[in-house]
């Protein structure tokens, strides 16, 4: 009798610490942790620290209160991204894909020249990509990246097969690096390779600046 009632405690004790694992960075597994991706912690403080960068930019501009009000979804923006980067980072691995230096100073130096000079670059990464001066360099090594693996692929991002044979690679790099979210940013959706919770896609989030808001149709 007793050593039954031993067991019986026994494995509730298993249960109820088995439990905070199953709710991944949600619960007790990973406080303060935004995602897990790959067995990475993004921080929240790092999501946050990300908002309040481009908020500040934000306030500086002459638009402010029409930047801040239609960047509502600014939070989990910068979350889709950061989680979104180390997907394309993986995919791009996968695909024997690097970007150098000189390829980033390449591609920022050509969007001066289209945009007004490096004032411009900012201000349009700033309103149509809602990116802060300093997550400049980041976004456009992840657009390098991503023209590169689409090569790599021979596929076109110009073609809707060539956008799907990229996202279906981008998809398997997002499996294999089982993404847990944290419940109060949505769930991560591995087809879509974005947050639930944010409705544009991966192809608006990297390639060349266009006029749709990073948060449109939210």
């Amino acid at each position: 009798m007793h050593r039954r009632r031993r067991t019986a405690l026994a494995l509730s004790a298993a249960t109820l610490v088995a439990a905070p694992l199953l709710t991944a960075c949600g619960g007790e597994a990973h406080p303060g942790a935004a995602a897990v991706v790959g067995g990475d912690r993004i921080d929240v403080a790092t999501v946050q620290a990300q908002a309040a960068d481009v908020r500040s930019a934000q306030q500086d501009s002459e638009r402010s209160q029409e930047l801040v009000t239609k960047s509502g979804q600014l939070t989990r923006v910068k979350l889709s991204g950061l989680i979104f980067g180390r997907v394309l980072d993986r995919a791009a691995k996968d695909a024997g894909v690097s970007v150098s230096r000189k390829e980033i100073q390449q591609i920022r130096s050509d969007a001066a020249a289209q945009s007004g000079g490096d004032e411009g670059v900012r201000t349009l990464m700033l309103e149509q990509r809602w990116v802060a001066p300093g997550q400049i360099e980041e976004s456009l090594r992840q657009e390098v990246q991503l023209q590169k693996l689409a090569r790599a692929l021979k596929a076109d991002l110009q073609s809707p097969a060539g956008v799907q044979a990229v996202g279906q690679a981008l998809t398997e790099a997002s499996k294999a690096l089982r993404i847990d979210v944290n419940p109060r940013y949505g769930s991560w959706d591995d087809r879509k390779v974005q947050l639930s919770t944010y409705k544009a896609s991966w192809i608006k989030q990297v390639t060349p600046v266009q006029g749709q808001e990073p948060g449109a149709g939210a």
